[in-house]
C-alpha cells in the first residue's frame, strides 16, 4: 500500500524524511551569497531544487529513491532559504537561476537533469532558456511561468497553514537569519506575484525535454496554464498527477517518484 500524507499531518510534525548523512556537502560562493548543496549517489547528476520557503530537506521521500535508481542527486538550499545566505538585491528567478548554473560548474556536473517544485521549477526552466545546453531536461512541477497561471482566489486553508508553519520551524532552525521569516516570506512573495513573465514565444525558444507535471488538486495553478506551458515548449509533454495538490512530492512520493523516474529514463 503507497504511504500517503494527504493532509500534510506528519509533514507538520516531523518534516520529509531526514536526508542521508554525506561526505558531499558544503557552501559554494554564488554572487554575494553562500550556497548550500549536498550530494548523494553516484551515476547521471540530477539537481533537486525546492519550493519558495521551504528547503532541499523538502526532498527527503526523492533523494534517497533516486540514488536507489542509480542517479546521484544533487540538493540545493536556494538563495536565502535554508542553510544558503542571500544579500539586499530583491529576489529573482534569474538570480536563483544564476546560483544553480555555479553549482553546475563549480561540482563540474555534465548536463544534469533539473527537477524543479514550485520556485525551484521556475529556476530550473530560467535556467534552461539562458543555457540549453548545460542541462538535460527539465521536470517542471506546480508553477506558472506568467501571471496568468495563478489562480484568482487562493483557499489559505488548514493544509496550507501546515505547510507553512513546517516552513517557519525549518527555517529558524536552519537559516542563519532564524529570527527573519517574516522578512524573507514577504520578500520570497514579492518575487513570486511579479515574476516570471515568459510569453509563448519566449517558452518557443528553450529547446530543451521536459515534463510539465500537474497536480489534480494544485492549490495556486490553473490546470490549463499547466496545458498551455506543455504546448508552448517545442519538446514538452504533460503529465497529470491524481490525487495530490501542490504538495504531491511529500503527500504520495510513491507515485511522484514513479513519474520522476519516467522523466530520467527518457532524458538522463
Amino acid at each position: 500500500m503507497e504511504f500517503t500524507d494527504d493532509d500534510l499531518i506528519l509533514f507538520e510534525s516531523q518534516g520529509a524524511p531526514p536526508l542521508p548523512e554525506t561526505g558531499a556537502s558544503g557552501w559554494i560562493e554564488c554572487d554575494g551569497a553562500r550556497i548550500w548543496y549536498a550530494a548523494y549517489g553516484a551515476g547521471k547528476p540530477v539537481i533537486l531544487l525546492h519550493g519558495g520557503m521551504g528547503h532541499s530537506g523538502n526532498w527527503g521521500y526523492q533523494a534517497p529513491a533516486l540514488v536507489d535508481a542509480g542517479y546521484r542527486a544533487i540538493l540545493i538550499d536556494s538563495r536565502g532559504h535554508g542553510r544558503s545566505t542571500r544579500d539586499a538585491r530583491p529576489y529573482s528567478y534569474e538570480i536563483l537561476a544564476s546560483d544553480v548554473a555555479t553549482v553546475i560548474g563549480a561540482l563540474r556536473l555534465e548536463r544534469p537533469a533539473l527537477v524543479g517544485w514550485s520556485d525551484g521549477a521556475c529556476t530550473a526552466l530560467v535556467l534552461a532558456a539562458r543555457a540549453p545546453e548545460t542541462v538535460a531536461g527539465v521536470f517542471f512541477f506546480a508553477c506558472n511561468m506568467d501571471p496568468t497561471g495563478v489562480r484568482e482566489n487562493i483557499e489559505f486553508g488548514p493544509l496550507l497553514d501546515r505547510c507553512i508553519g513546517r516552513h517557519a520551524a525549518d527555517y529558524a532552525r536552519l537559516s542563519a537569519t532564524p529570527d527573519q521569516f517574516k522578512s524573507f516570506s514577504e520578500a520570497v512573495g514579492l518575487m513570486q506575484r511579479s515574476q516570471p513573465d515568459y510569453t509563448a514565444e519566449d517558452l518557443g525558444r528553450i529547446e530543451v525535454p521536459t515534463v510539465i507535471a500537474h497536480a489534480e488538486f494544485d492549490e495556486f495553478i490553473k490546470p490549463e496554464h499547466a496545458e498551455y506551458l506543455a504546448r508552448s515548449l517545442p519538446q514538452a509533454k504533460l503529465v497529470r498527477l491524481h490525487g495530490v495538490s501542490h504538495f504531491a512530492p511529500l503527500q504520495r512520493p510513491d507515485s511522484f517518484n514513479q513519474a520522476l523516474l519516467a522523466f530520467l529514463s527518457e532524458v538522463c
